[in-house]
C-alpha cells in the first residue's frame, strides 16, 4: 500500500517487533508503507498501537525482528554504529517533553548537535542566529528553558532538530503537552518547515486533528497492524477499519452519535438523515434538492471543517413530506453527489 509517485524517504517492508520476556508483545506486525519524500505523513493509532517502536526503527534505536525499513535508500538494520551516526545526522527529532538542556541557553541547545558536529564556532554562530529567527525566537536566545513557556520550549526542540539540515524530521507527539492555542502555533511552523524547507516530516500522534490538519498521507496502526493507509482525505471519507472510523469521529465530531440520533428523532418530527459535504463544486445543496421534491428540511446538526485544505463534514436534517417524495430526493442525493455516504434514515 503506497500513495504518490514521489521518491521514498523512508520504507517500511513487512516490519514486525517482538518484545521477548514471560508473555511476548508483537509490537509491530508485517507493517509495510511507504513515506514519500517531501511529504508530512502521519502515523496514528491508540496508546500501544506500536506507533512509538515504529519510530524508532527509522533511526535505528530499535531493531526490527523480521523485515526492513530503508532510510532514503539505506537499510537501517545493517549499519553498524559509525554509519549509523551518520544517517541519524540526516535525521532531525522533535519530542513530546522537548529534551531541552536546563543548564545551557536557548542559544547553547541549539548550538549543541553542531558543535558535536564539529562545526567551527562561526559557523554554528550562523546558523544558529538562522534557526532563532525562523522559529521566531531571536529575543530568548540568552534565556534558559526554564523561563520559556511549553511552545517557546518545542520551537526551541524544533530549531535544535533542524541545526543540521536533516532531511527527514520525525516528530514523535510533539503537541500533546501543548495547550490548542500553542499548538496550533506548533502545527503551523511544521508545515512552514515542510512547505519552505522542503523537509520530510513523518509525525507520529494520538489526535486525529493533528493528521486532519497538517498531513497529506496518515498510516493508521491498529495492535501492530497497519490497518488504513493513504491520502488523508480518502482516509477520512472512506475509513476501512473501525479502529480509523472511531479516530474520524472523534476528531470531525460532525454526525451525531447513536443516543444523540434517537434523541433527535424523537424531538423533531419527520425522518432525520445526515448527508455528507465533500469537495466536489459541483455537487448539488441537499436543501435545494429536498425542496426541490416538496419536502421541507429543518437543519438540527452538523458540521464542517477542512481535511487537508478540503472542505469535509456533514449536515443533519429533519425532513418532512410525503413519503415518495423524501425517498426521491434522498434517492437523488443518494446516487449522485453523496453515493453511499447517506447516513441510515432513522424514524421518530
Amino acid at each position: 500500500m503506497t500513495v504518490g509517485s514521489g521518491g521514498a524517504a523512508v520504507e517500511f517492508r513487512s516490519a514486525s517487533k517482538t518484545f521477548s520476556g514471560k508473555h511476548a508483545t508483537h509490537a509491530l506486525r508485517d507493517v509495510t508503507f511507504t513515506v514519500r519524500e517531501g511529504s508530512i505523513t502521519g502515523v496514528i493509532g491508540p496508546s500501544g498501537a506500536g506507533k512509538s517502536t515504529l519510530l524508532r526503527t527509522v533511526n535505528g534505536l530499535e531493531k526490527l525482528s523480521t523485515g526492513e525499513v530503508f532510510v532514503h535508500g539505506t537499510e537501517v538494520g545493517t549499519l553498524g554504529e559509525r554509519r549509523l551516526s551518520v544517517l541519524r545526522a540526516d535525521i532531525g527529532m522533535i519530542f513530546q517533553r522537548f529534551n531541552l538542556m536546563a543548564a545551557r541557553t536557548v542559544a547553547g541547545n541549539i548550538e549543541y548537535p553542531l558543535k558535536l558536529a564539529g562545526r567551527s564556532r562561526a559557523e554554528r554562530k550562523q546558523r544558529v542566529g538562522e534557526l532563532l529567527d525562523f522559529v521566531g525566537l531571536t529575543d530568548k536566545a540568552g534565556q534558559y528553558p526554564s523561563r520559556l513557556s511549553g511552545g517557546q520550549s518545542q520551537r526551541v526542540g524544533i530549531a535544535r532538530a533542524l541545526a543540521s539540515r536533516p532531511r527527514l524530521l520525525l516528530a514523535d507527539e510533539a503537541t500533546s503537552a501543548l495547550d490548542p492555542g500553542t499548538t496550533d502555533e506548533v502545527l503551523a511552523l511544521l508545515a512552514r518547515i515542510n512547505r519552505e524547507l522542503g523537509t520530510t516530516i513523518l509525525v507520529i500522534t494520538h489526535e486525529m486533528d493533528v493528521v486532519r490538519r497538517i498531513c497529506d498521507t496518515v498510516a493508521v496502526l491498529d495492535h501492530g497492524r497497519l490497518v488504513d493507509f493513504g491520502d488523508v482525505y480518502e482516509v477520512f471519507a472512506a475509513p476501512s477499519s473501525d479502529a480509523t472510523r472511531g479516530l474520524v469521529d472523534a476528531a470531525v465530531h460532525d454526525r451525531p452519535s447513536g443516543d444523540v440520533l434517537a434523541r433527535l428523532a424523537r424531538a423533531y418530527p419527520g425522518t432525520v438523515v445526515s448527508i455528507a459535504v465533500r469537495d466536489d463544486p459541483s455537487a448539488p445543496d441537499p436543501a435545494e434538492v429536498l425542496v426541490r421534491h416538496g419536502c421541507r428540511p429543518r437543519l438540527i446538526y452538523g458540521g464542517v471543517s477542512e481535511v487537508g485544505e478540503r472542505p469535509f463534514g456533514s449536515v443533519t436534517y429533519s425532513v418532512n413530506g410525503p413519503d415518495a417524495a423524501v425517498a426521491a430526493a434522498l434517492s437523488e442525493l443518494g446516487t449522485a453527489a453523496y453515493r453511499h455516504e447517506l447516513r441510515e434514515q432513522v424514524q421518530p
